[in-house]
């Protein structure tokens, strides 16, 4: 008997529907295995890049414990001397910058007056009324009170519940307990100024700090703000800005444009304590029979960062720097 035509239509559509199945899951698969394969090459080049900075906050610190070094043609350092705040590097898999920030070019948490903060928050360009807040908010946390103080309270309202240490800061990441202080507060924010330019606009991270003196601030790495609260006037500060956006001071001869009330509490370099950031940025991979692409650098980049303490009494004790704080992730300015 012959095959009935509803019998070859039946057939042909079950192979159909068999194929389109077959299709979908090696589509499926074969996305599955791209996505896969994209992130674990963009996983090689994270890893890659944060061994890169690392590379490059090791060779910064070195750099700073030699000094300046023989002087290159344009008279330039070698290494590394006091007034410079960015060192370039470059290695065969790509390139670091390296940011050398004082801590001296920050104002100690522990030690500012309730006065300097208030013209610090201003200056950040935070209202009156917060800024009183904050103030107060500060100077509570860090102040012993056997008793507790009535902001206990507030703290004890949130979730989860705590207790102020009434303390002294240890770590500067404790203000983000403190009443009224946010997360961009804290960290920075971008703005944009009037010619629709993407500006940062400096974090209490950039102004505080818990190592320094308050005594003398590094002329190249001070904020606006703090420049602000230690009474330097606008016009300084403006000339200050455009000129370190120029080239830092490496002098004591150049300081002295810098006038004002608050000229002798500037200098140039900072104590013994600094915050080194490093940002590292791969190589773009590209064809060995194209040699100009390989000069092109990729998108992946990894930060990192380190607070250090240069000794300078080698006489009692020959270890030559203590590292610290690290962090593995650091948000670049």
């Amino acid at each position: 008997m012959r095959t009935r035509p509803t019998q070859h239509g039946g057939a042909l559509l079950t192979v159909l529907w068999l194929v389109a199945a077959l299709s979908a899951i090696a589509f499926s698969v074969a996305t599955t295995v791209r996505t896969e394969t994209e992130r674990t090459s963009t996983h090689v080049e994270q890893v890659k890049a944060y061994y890169l900075a690392t590379g490059a906050l090791d060779r910064a610190v070195l750099w700073m414990y030699w000094g300046p070094g023989p002087r290159r043609p344009d008279g330039q350092p070698t290494f590394y001397e006091p007034g410079l705040s960015v060192l370039h590097m470059a290695f065969p898999s790509g390139i670091a910058t390296v940011e050398i920030i004082p801590e001296s070019s920050r104002m100690n948490v522990n030690r500012i007056t309730p006065q300097e903060l208030g013209r610090l928050f201003l200056a950040m360009g935070l209202p009156q009324e917060r800024a009183q807040i904050l103030v107060e908010s500060i100077v509570d946390w860090r102040t012993e009170r056997p008793g507790g103080s009535p902001l206990d309270q507030f703290y004890m309202s949130m979730g989860p519940t705590f207790r102020p240490r009434h303390a002294s800061f240890e770590q500067i990441e404790e203000l983000l307990y403190v009443r009224g202080v946010s997360a961009d507060l804290f960290h920075g924010t971008w703005s944009r100024d009037a010619n629709g330019v993407l500006i940062r606009l400096p974090g209490l991270k950039d102004c505080l700090t818990v190592y320094g003196m308050n005594d003398a601030y590094d002329i190249n790495t001070t904020t606006a703000p703090v420049l602000a609260a230690i009474g330097v006037p606008p016009d300084i500060i403006a000339a200050i800005v455009q000129r370190r956006a120029v080239r830092p001071f490496l002098n004591a001869a150049e300081l002295g444009a810098v006038l004002g009330p608050a000229g002798g509490r500037l200098r140039i370099g900072g104590n013994a304590t600094y915050t080194l950031r490093a940002t590292a940025t791969l190589r773009a991979q590209a064809p060995v029979n194209i040699p100009q692409p390989r000069l092109a650098i990729s998108d992946v980049r990894r930060s990192a960062s380190l607070v250090i303490k240069f000794n300078d009494k080698l006489k009692e004790d020959p270890t030559p720097y203590w590292i610290l704080r690290w962090y593995d992730n650091a948000g670049t300015n």
